[in-house]
């Protein structure tokens, strides 16, 4: 037998093993309350009692039937047990009001006496265990044969935060928490419609983690939701402490390094994919969900790019595409050019970077790796520090680093600014698998760049390609749409269009709704001129003739009474003007004679002066008043008339 034989034999027993048993609970998961309690007190103790935590209670229910309580006590919230469980349960019956002895006590402490909505009955060992190890308190009577399983769970858990991986300025700043039931509130509070479905499911011998699989009916494809659930079904694991466990089974191909699984901790992004015809796989202790199918379009996009405007976004969108491809390529591009095709650059840049690399005793495929190892190193130190120490070291870092390594010779100018452009570019893809991905990508190609040059490259770039349109993602084909080719759902691909003109949801995904707006939703948005009743210089009316008839005859009247108003005027102010002419230049006589009369006198004194001229300003404002009086008389009956 071959040894690759060897070992698929070896694989196929461990998939077909069964699931790894409980060695405590395997012989008596099954087994039943028999009515004593004196037993379960016993079985519960020598199961669960070598634990600090562990408490059993012992009381009596009405007075008169023995009774135990079992519960761990920092998972559940003592309040309400003590008020809402032994309170009611420890009363005496005609201080509780119970008082019809006919009906069955398992009933009456359930329906009638206990203040708790989420009490229920169980007589099988394993499934009290197992609610008492997620929270729940257990309630055992004497001579009862089912026990009651109430729920009184409660976990500290963390507030609501923005996320700290996907921060947007435009969007909600609200992110899951490892709470499942917190998380699909948050779910529940973006699709308020009855057509979400929550479907939860057990994984993991040990940790009982629940699953939860969302997604819109009516919407969603039948045939993703069985495909999910027949997966999540097959995962016999002991136990999955993160989403990141269930991911790794789930995928179609387990040896490529692209994500064939998208992940969110925004309640928003995976209400849209649900929207749009995806399922939402939420695990109870993870603050991430994962998104399925997925395409590799939708690791460059954000929420962001759907709540600005369609132009600017776009924009954004494609020089975040360069960004990625920059930061695949560019390293190895800049070996081959160097290493065998200098003549492709330009004379000066050439000899300056001969001028750089005089010192360097490497070759430039190990100069670019040393530093590509140097950066990784830096950045995975970065990321494990402390926040408050991790941003100082990477600022320090990069500036000694790469100055002493230019300084020692072990790298060009050149080389340090390429490595230092690929890195920024890498930080520009939003989804951190999906850069994780490209930056193992590098490394094959900067060694085939090095070998064979720009030849090695384009054969590396092809591999790459092959292997894109390879996989699929459950079923779905990884490059679609751009693979098969899809004009309506391409809208979305490399540019963002106008929300009002993706009417349907992508139809790789095969969705029974295939509409997202209304019919005339275009000519909704789109609005003509004539419509717009806030512009300036529209008229409401100008539709109606005789409105704009009497307009335009009202409007005649008034600039000819205008035109009469104002010819009038114009005569009555040369009339005016006249009058003051003459006034004046009288007045100007009568001063002239005065004051020739005062000369030839030359006795007479001031006081007469004054008075002549009094008499003179008297004499011409009477004929000013007199000249003023049949101007304004006229001026009066032109405007009457």
């Amino acid at each position: 037998m071959s040894y690759s034989n060897w070992l698929r034999s070896k694989v196929s027993k461990k998939q077909n093993k069964a699931a790894v048993p409980d060695h405590v609970m395997d012989e008596k998961k099954n087994r039943e309350l028999s009515g004593s309690l004196a037993e379960a007190v016993e079985f519960m103790k020598k199961l669960l009692g070598e634990n600090d935590d562990f408490v059993t209670h012992r009381f009596h229910v009405f007075g008169k039937h023995d009774a135990a309580i079992f519960y761990f006590s920092h998972m559940v919230d003592q309040s309400v047990i003590n008020n809402d469980i032994l309170k009611p349960l420890m009363l005496k019956p005609r201080e509780s009001g119970q008082q019809d002895a006919a009906a069955p006590l398992k009933e009456v402490l359930v329906k009638d006496t206990l203040y708790h909505s989420e009490a229920i009955l169980e007589k099988r060992f394993g499934k009290l265990v197992e609610g008492l190890l997620f929270g729940q308190s257990v309630v055992v009577v004497d001579g009862m044969d089912e026990a009651i399983m109430i729920g009184t769970r409660n976990i500290m858990k963390r507030s609501i935060d923005q996320p700290a991986t996907e921060q947007v300025i435009r969007g909600a700043r609200e992110g899951f928490i490892e709470m499942l039931g917190t998380n699909i509130s948050l779910l529940r509070y973006r699709l308020q419609t009855p057509d979400l479905r929550v479907n939860t499911m057990e994984i993991g011998t040990k940790t009982k983690s629940k699953v939860a699989i969302c997604y819109l009916a009516g919407v969603t494809n039948p045939g993703i939701v069985r495909e999910v659930k027949n997966r999540l079904s097959k995962v016999n694991i002991d136990a999955v402490l993160d989403s990141g466990y269930l991911e790794q089974f789930i995928e179609d191909n387990h040896w490529s390094p692209f994500p064939q699984v998208q992940y969110t901790e925004r309640p928003d992004k995976v209400a849209a994919n649900l929207l749009e015809g995806r399922v939402a796989i939420i695990v109870d202790g993870s603050p991430l969900a994962l998104i399925v199918p997925t395409v590799f379009s939708q690791f460059y996009q954000t929420m962001e790019d759907y709540t600005e405007r369609y132009v600017m976004m776009s924009a954004i969108r494609l020089a975040r595409l360069v960004a990625l491809i920059f930061s695949l390529i560019f390293p190895s591009l800049y070996v081959a050019v160097i290493s065998f095709n200098p003549e492709l650059i330009p004379t000066e840049f050439a000899v300056a970077v001969a001028g750089g690399r005089a010192g360097v005793p490497f070759p430039a495929i190990i100069e670019v790796l040393f530093m590509e190892v140097t950066m990784e190193v830096l950045r995975e130190a970065t990321i494990r520090l402390p926040q408050q120490v991790g941003g100082a070291l990477s600022i320090v870092g990069v500036l000694v680093i790469g100055q002493a390594a230019v300084s020692a010779g072990f790298a060009s100018p050149i080389t340090v600014v390429i490595i230092a452009l690929t890195t920024i570019g890498s930080f520009a893809t939003p989804s951190y698998n999906a850069a994780l991905a490209l930056r193992l990508l590098r490394f094959p190609l900067v060694i085939l760049s090095g070998i064979f040059g720009l030849y090695g490259l384009m054969i590396g770039i092809i591999f790459i390609a092959n292997h894109l349109l390879s996989l699929r993602s459950f079923g779905v084909p990884y490059l679609s749409p751009l693979v098969p080719g899809n004009f309506l759902d391409s809208r979305d691909l490399l540019i963002r269009g106008p929300l009002w003109k993706m009417k349907s949801r992508p139809s790789f995904l095969h969705p029974l709704d295939q509409s997202r707006t209304g019919e005339n939703i275009g000519q909704a948005v789109i609005h003509s001129r004539e419509d717009d009743i806030m512009e300036p210089v529209h008229n409401p009316n100008a539709k109606d003739g005789n409105s704009a008839k009497v307009d335009s005859n009202s409007a005649k009247d008034d600039k000819g009474a205008k035109d009469s108003n104002g010819a009038n005027d114009g005569n009555s102010a040369k009339d005016d003007k006249g009058a003051k002419d003459d006034n004046n230049a009288k007045d100007d006589s009568n001063s002239a004679k005065d004051d020739k009369g005062a000369k030839d006198s030359n006795g007479a004194n001031d006081g007469n002066s004054a008075k002549d001229d009094k008499g003179a300003k008297d004499d011409n404002s009477a004929k000013d008043d007199d000249n003023s009086a049949p101007d304004d008389k006229n001026a009066k009956e032109d405007k009457e008339r």
